[in-house]
């Protein structure tokens, strides 16, 4: 497994790792996939297996308490606090291999590095236990955001 930052050339990767995940309510265009990498290339990564792209996760810095809408652009703040992480699937292959905690846990560590003080999420698709075992706990959150991913969605924060 290779880790590292997403380019343009894995797009279509990532699109099918997305379909493979989510259902097409949850499926976030590629113009959208494209705005997230230019608004924040330094915190969106990918796994690659010898298929090609089998894991991503779309984060960005940002300040505690602001959920982004499902779709929505991402609003990189000027003084931020928190990284937060909008996304992250792993396809069916790669399930059970770790990925998902690795990716994790380098956006954390390098959030931290640079003074984020927290790291915050929107669980979706039943995943709160997996973000529970990484130390995130639920928390309020802009309710009219959470409301535009179908389903139980929960706003989750951790201190790093």
């Amino acid at each position: 497994m290779r880790f590292g930052p997403m380019t343009r050339d894995d797009l279509e990767g990532v699109l099918g790792v997305q379909a493979a995940c989510y259902p097409p309510a949850m499926q976030e265009p590629a113009h959208v996939v494209l705005a997230r990498l230019a608004a924040s290339p330094g915190t969106v990564l990918v796994a690659r297996d010898d298929a090609g792209v089998c894991a991503y996760l779309f984060a960005y810095p940002s300040r505690l308490g602001k959920v982004t809408p499902l779709g929505g652009a991402f609003a990189v703040a000027a003084e931020p606090d928190t990284l937060y992480l909008h996304d992250l699937a792993v396809a069916p292959r790669a399930a059970g291999q770790g990925v998902a905690r690795t990716l994790v846990a380098r956006l954390h560590d390098d959030a931290a590095v640079r003074g984020l003080r927290h790291a915050a999420l929107v669980s979706v698709q039943d995943s709160l236990a997996f973000w529970e075992s990484l130390g995130y706990a639920q928390a309020a959150g802009d309710r009219a955001a959470l409301a535009t991913y179908p389903g139980d969605a929960h706003y989750m924060t951790k201190r790093l």
